[in-house]
């Protein structure tokens, strides 16, 4: 297997979705035994910036995702719950897990109206 360069790694960072990213780092977290929670954003934002101008004339679906649950982890969960359609243990095991997209492909209001239940409860959201 050929090493990859940094160009060529950031290429691939690139053309993945924010969730795919959210997800690589999770991984890369557990395969490594490492914290990368100063580093995520940073590939987020430079990875977003390209996409994020080619999309946002377009965009009409919103992706809310929970970053963190906040000191107030029962409040979240109850508010995830309202949210979704998920039983006490996936709300759960979804507010643990973060960060996890709470609702895919939702209206820009119904986004954010679960972000700003999310936020009231305690927690920090993300709209994509």
């Amino acid at each position: 297997m050929a090493k990859l360069t940094q160009d060529e790694l950031l290429a691939q960072f690139e053309e993945m979705t924010l969730i795919e990213l959210s997800a690589f780092v999770a991984a890369f977290e557990e395969k490594f035994d490492v914290t990368a929670a100063a580093a995520a954003p940073v590939v987020v934002a430079g990875a977003a910036g390209g996409a994020a101008a080619a999309e946002a004339e377009e965009q009409d679906e919103f992706d809310v995702i929970l970053t963190a649950a906040g000191d107030k982890k029962i409040q979240v969960i109850k508010v995830v719950r309202e949210l979704t359609s998920l039983g006490l243990k996936e709300a759960k095991d979804l507010v643990d897990g973060t960060p996890k997209p709470v609702l895919e492909k939702v209206a820009k209001d119904a986004a954010e109206k679960a972000a700003e239940a999310l936020k009231g409860a305690g927690a920090s959201v993300e709209v994509k």
